[in-house]
């Protein structure tokens, strides 16, 4: 199943949640709260996670990261991490650097990301 730039959102936020809380700790309510989306809009969002294999939820509505999920939400968060550092690295403001990242990372070849983890990296 292909995966849309609003799916990998959601599960980069999801991972980035479990950093926070712990992994056994991130439920529906949380991810509505970190995204400022509404609670129908998430229970969708992890609908259509779950039917593709992405998400599981437990017993007590606490959502997981299956290793196709995990790897995508890690590819994602490398990429938002890296881009942000480096424009800002570059004199972007931290906000629009955010800004632009979230917007990059979804739409960048693997190919053209690495060369830039390349530059990005020597900047430090």
């Amino acid at each position: 199943m292909k995966i849309h730039a609003s799916g990998e959102d959601y599960l980069e936020a999801v991972l980035i949640l479990q950093k926070q809380k712990g992994e056994s700790a991130v439920r529906s309510v949380d991810l509505a709260r970190h995204m400022g989306f509404s609670k129908p809009s998430i229970s969708h969002a992890v609908g259509v996670l779950k039917s593709g294999g992405f998400l599981t939820v437990d017993g007590d509505g606490y959502l997981h990261l299956t290793d196709a999920g995990k790897e995508v939400a890690e590819k994602i968060y490398e990429r938002h991490c890296i881009l942000t550092a480096g424009l800002i690295n570059m004199g972007v403001s931290p906000k629009q650097a955010e800004q632009d990242a979230c917007r990059i990372e979804h739409a960048i070849s693997d190919e053209s990301f690495q060369k830039l983890r390349e530059i990005f990296g020597k900047m430090k």
